[in-house]
């Protein structure tokens, strides 16, 4: 018992937890053999259980590319299991695993009853996560000025080709680079809207859509359930952000059974502004100050 509860303190998620409470929690969870090459779980499910990894080794495949290779003591989608969110990834068992198991509802029942456990788990949980958000912002930032420096090399590029005398590859270079150029500018940068901050959407017909992601330029929602939107058409609908709603338009670029692209046309200023401002919000969300 002592040598389990030493294992489990190892894990960042159970530090300075008392080992009265370490062993109440330890109870709460279903133990498990499991042999190697068994699922745990697979990507796009939704989470339902957290896993702890007692022994043995758990391998993580993104789109069938191994990303990580988690040894024991480890939890094992500790943050999509509190949230029910989906998993981006799929674990199989590597080696002989010995797999401590609880869902979701019986781990929010544990700590309705156990106040005193539930606590320092949440805020171990909130170090992790603003610990993981500081270092996310950190490659970011190194992504964004990467992009910064291709972007100036490239501009760089162009204005060369602009200046010299036009050969068989002048068109094709220069027109590559505009259009990269063009992708790579602030106001085509999309976000997802958070569940905190919901963009409302809906058709001229009144038909409710969902708005899957959003920029200054671009909106992507989901397909109209009565006519499917078509590449080159014309698109119309209404947005609703806070208690404001506005109309907007634009050119369908992309399209299929689920989802519709829509390089939007000019909004007028102040329709502008509040999405500008709902843009800059939803960015501040990732950004740890």
């Amino acid at each position: 018992m002592e040598n389990t509860i030493d294992t489990l303190r190892r894990i960042p998620l159970f530090r300075n937890i008392t080992d009265e409470h370490i062993k109440a929690l330890m109870n709460a969870f279903e133990k498990t053999q499991m042999a190697q090459g068994e699922t745990l779980f697979l990507q796009g499910a939704r989470a339902e259980n957290l896993f702890i990894l007692i022994s043995g080794t758990i391998q993580l495949t993104e789109s069938d590319s191994t990303r990580f290779e988690l040894h024991a003591p480890a939890p094992i989608g500790e943050l999509g299991a509190l949230t029910g969110r989906t998993r981006m990834m799929t674990a199989t068992v590597t080696s002989d695993a010995e797999i401590w198991k609880i869902s979701r509802e019986e781990l929010m029942t544990f700590f309705e009853s156990h106040g005193d456990v539930a606590v320092p788990i949440c805020f171990n949980l909130l170090d992790i996560m603003a610990d993981k958000t500081s270092r996310d912002g950190r490659r970011a930032e190194e992504m964004r000025t990467n992009i910064i420096r291709t972007q100036k090399a490239m501009k760089r590029m162009r204005d060369l080709i602009l200046e010299t005398k036009e050969n068989a590859l002048s068109e094709t270079i220069h027109d590559t680079l505009q259009d990269l150029i063009g992708r790579n500018r602030k106001s085509n940068y999309v976000v997802t809207p958070p569940r905190s901050l919901p963009v409302e959407g809906r058709l001229g017909d009144g038909t409710s859509i969902t708005v899957l992601r959003l920029s200054a330029v671009w909106l992507v929602v989901t397909q109209n359930p009565a006519r499917e939107s078509v590449v080159g058409e014309q698109w119309t609908g209404v947005l609703q952000i806070g208690d404001t709603e506005f109309p907007v338009s634009g050119t369908v670029q992309d399209a299929d059974a689920a989802s519709v692209v829509i390089e939007m046309d000019l909004l007028i200023e102040d329709y502008a502004d509040l999405l500008e401002d709902y843009l800059t919000r939803v960015q501040m969300l990732d950004v740890i100050i």
